[in-house]
């Protein structure tokens, strides 16, 4: 079929790209710049080593130093041990299989801790991610090979255009009286559809809370465990706990993010710990390691005999471990009995736990963020797919230009909503935004459609204080400037931290309490602006009391969250009217959707309003007197 073989070529530039840039990155930098990358944990301590399936070893590590420093180490993840001795030689791979706080485990593919990890400092290095390349393109391949089978291609037929979905319209309605009108539609759609049911949610509908009720309504009603997927361990978490809190059987394939005890109780190895069996399983472990221990006591001079003995000692450790093996998939598939939702990360639906797993239902969370590619690894598991997120914020990161242009930029959400809109529920009741800040989004990317759920419709910041202002620097001289291939803009940063001061000051006027003080976020599209802001924003006297209610960060990084007040600064002021990639009108209905009670947005209209959306933004603003110039403040 075409359309995957398209897919896989795609896939493969990408992959190739990712590769190059990851390396490129590697073989110039030193291990203290990959540790400030988030590419290493450096220096290491071990805590800890066991035996694990396979006969590999586990080992706990702790990074000693640099706690602080953010990391890419994640479950699943491909990495190596290393010593600073000889880090070209002295290194072992392995995968990640735990990580929690400053502590990961890693395990390696062999079976003992090789005699070097004695010597010098050691470190883990993350090594390329082949693995999850590899899932998606077999995934891909197998989609191929299935879409031409009566049976077992015909949810890949309705997914790719070729079929329509169908609907069972004689289900009877259930009444959830937690969900508004929309989303009891979205989850009768969802009840109802045979291949695919689709939840567009807009920011602050609550698409969570309606999956999950979606959810438990299809493990009572199906009797099957449903296989619940987000391109992200956060997303994934966050369904993890909903779903456990509302009384479901959740079983958390790969390891929490978040590692709250709730959400470590839900994971394998937590449910393993408390089985009956694993009783028996300690015990053989442990008679494993002293056969083991007892045989690595004959050092390398020594006779027939000797060699002999420490051989039977060897392979008397190895035949107990596939004892091992055997029991705890017994326990395993005991646990995967009672499950009532296996939870993953799109790739994760693959771990060998549950790697043969089959589903009546996929739901696929955030699946505006998705790879195309990495959703085919779950649905190919399912006879019917949910797909759940919004496809007019952010797509997923693409590194290659040409890959995203060729059309992997574009999501099976985005493609399935223009295919089946008669698969799709739009959520219409938002619960985050002020009437007037939600507007201009609802009319431009949701047909008008949105409306404010009375309890957040009217809320202000304080009384008086209007909910939203776009500030006008044209004709300021706040000129753009660049800073290597990003953009800056000194002027603007200086006058937001002024009009944001004055905020503060006004907040304390209408004698609200310190400690009410409202959660602040500042972005921008730019990076290096950020950088700017960020400096800058501890030498602002008046705004260093409320430093740890100030977050700033890109737009990108705020997805899916909210603040009480958002600053905007656009950054692009210059004469040609050239705005780059402000042009991309869906990264700005995220930076205008994660305000609660106020957004400002300042930026220089002469510059913005090359393009329609921001005229007539502006335009918005002045219909709600919420347009001012920068010349208005020139007394802060």
């Amino acid at each position: 079929m075409d359309y995957f073989k398209g897919l896989l070529e795609l896939l493969k530039i990408e992959r190739e790209e990712d590769k190059q840039s990851y390396m490129r990155l590697i073989e110039r930098s030193s291990v203290s710049e990959r540790r400030a990358n988030g590419l290493a944990w450096y220096p290491i301590a071990i805590r800890g080593q066991e035996i694990g399936r396979g006969d590999y070893l586990t080992v706990e590590v702790e990074r000693t130093t640099h706690q602080d420093v953010p990391h890419q180490l994640r479950f699943g993840m491909p990495a190596v041990l290393f010593s600073n001795h000889e880090p070209q030689k002295d290194r072992v791979e392995g995968v990640i299989s735990h990580q929690g706080g400053n502590r990961l485990k890693i395990t390696l593919r062999t079976d003992e801790l090789p005699e070097w990890s004695r010597d010098g400092k050691l470190g883990i290095d993350l090594l390329f991610d082949d693995n999850s390349y590899d899932e998606m393109q077999n995934a891909l391949k197998a989609a191929d090979s299935l879409a031409s089978s009566e049976k077992d291609g015909h949810l890949i037929k309705v997914l790719t255009g070729d079929k329509k979905p169908s609907f069972d319209q004689d289900i009877y309605p259930v009444i959830l009286p937690k969900l508004n009108p929309s989303q009891q539609r979205a989850v009768q759609q969802i009840l109802s559809a045979q291949e695919l049911a689709i939840v567009h949610g807009p920011p602050g509908t609550g698409k969570t809370t309606t999956l999950v009720q979606a959810i438990k309504t299809l493990a009572k009603n199906e009797g099957k465990p449903i296989l619940v997927v987000a391109p992200s361990n956060t997303a994934v978490d966050l369904l993890s706990e909903k779903l456990s809190e509302e009384g479901l059987n959740v079983l958390r394939v790969g390891n929490p993010v978040r590692v709250s005890e709730r959400l470590s109780g839900l994971t394998l190895d937590s449910k393993m710990a408390s089985h009956a069996g694993v009783k028996d399983i300690k015990a053989l472990k442990k008679q494993a390691n002293e056969y083991k221990n007892m045989a690595h006591k004959y050092k390398r001079h020594f006779g027939k005999a000797e060699r002999d003995q420490r051989k039977a000692l060897f392979d008397e450790a190895h035949r107990i471990m596939k004892d091992v093996a055997h029991m705890e998939q017994y326990v395993i598939d005991d646990l995967l009995a009672k499950t009532q939702v296996v939870a993953a990360t799109l790739v994760g639906a693959n771990h060998f736990t549950v790697r043969n797993m089959k589903y009546r239902t996929v739901v696929i969370d955030e699946a505006g963020q998705a790879l195309e590619p990495a959703c085919w690894i779950p649905i190919l598991k399912a006879e019917k797919v949910v797909l759940a997120g919004d496809h007019l914020q952010l797509p997923p990161t693409i590194k290659s230009e040409t890959a995203a242009k060729g059309g992997l930029s574009k999501t099976l959400l985005e493609k399935c909503v223009a295919l089946h809109p008669e698969s799709v529920t739009l959520l219409e009741e938002q619960y985050r935004m002020n009437e007037a800040i939600m507007g201009y989004s609802s009319k431009v990317f949701y047909g008008d459609k949105l409306k404010a759920h009375e309890s957040v419709a009217r809320r202000l910041l304080f009384p008086g204080e209007p909910p939203l202002a776009f500030i006008d620097t044209a004709g300021c001289g706040f000129d753009e400037k660049l800073e290597g291939t990003s953009s800056t803009n000194p002027e603007e940063v200086v006058f937001l931290f002024k009009h944001l001061s004055q905020l503060a000051a006004d907040f304390i006027k209408a004698n609200a309490k310190p400690e009410d003080f409202p959660s602040i976020a500042i972005i921008s599209p730019y990076k290096e602006q950020i950088n700017i802001l960020k400096s800058q924003l501890t030498h602002v006297p008046e705004l260093k009391p409320y430093l740890d209610k100030i977050a700033v960060n890109t737009i990108d990084s705020f997805q899916g969250q909210e603040r009480d007040v958002v600053y905007i600064s656009m950054t692009r002021s210059n004469a040609e009217g050239q705005i780059g990639f402000l042009a991309d009108i869906r990264r700005m209905n995220v930076a205008m959707t994660r305000a609660r009670k106020k957004l400002v947005v300042i930026g220089d209209s002469a510059t913005l309003s090359v393009l329609p959306f921001y005229e007539n933004f502006i335009a918005y603003s002045e219909s709600l007197d919420a347009y001012q110039s920068a010349w208005e403040f020139s007394d802060l």
